[in-house]
């Protein structure tokens, strides 16, 4: 039993630093604006290696990034949780921490679940037909990957 609460420490502990590298960064989407490259993240843009803060409010983003980092804290909690279940306290013995940190742990796939189809469906459907030729970039794809590991977390 120890080992697979183990496994699944490790794979939170992967995913949220997959969930933090992701927010953080501003490879989510890259495209070809006036003959240069440019990629944008959930809190800058960048053309022609300037970068700028994206100032404009827009709802999909501000969803995005709200649930990217309830997913991160969700996922933190989980871990706190999963540490603890390895420690026998004679306190809480009616409180099964295992259980709760499983339980973080899919709340945080919930949240990173929900701030990707958001991103995935506006990018898709808006952006995609704005930009000919875009694509989706590695933070994107880490958020994806994190979605996978915070789940074998909860699983495990």
């Amino acid at each position: 039993m120890y080992s697979f609460m183990g496994g699944g420490l490790f794979c939170a502990c992967v995913g949220n630093i997959l969930l933090v590298v992701s927010t953080a960064t501003d490879y989510w989407m890259q495209y070809r604006l006036s003959g240069s490259f440019a990629h944008q993240g959930l809190w800058r843009y960048c053309v022609a290696g300037k970068c700028s803060m994206q100032t404009e409010s827009v709802a999909y983003w501000n969803a995005t990034r709200a649930f990217m980092i309830l997913s991160t804290l969700s996922c933190f909690a989980g871990i706190i949780a999963g540490i603890l279940s390895f420690a026998h306290f004679s306190n809480f013995q009616r409180f099964n921490r295992s259980f709760a940190a499983g339980i973080m742990f899919f709340i945080s796939t919930l949240f990173v679940l929900l701030a990707m189809a958001i991103y995935t469906g506006v990018t898709v459907n808006f952006l995609g037909k704005r930009f000919g030729d875009w694509r989706f970039s590695w933070s994107y794809i880490l958020g994806w990957v994190a979605l996978l590991m915070t789940f074998f977390a909860g699983k495990m």
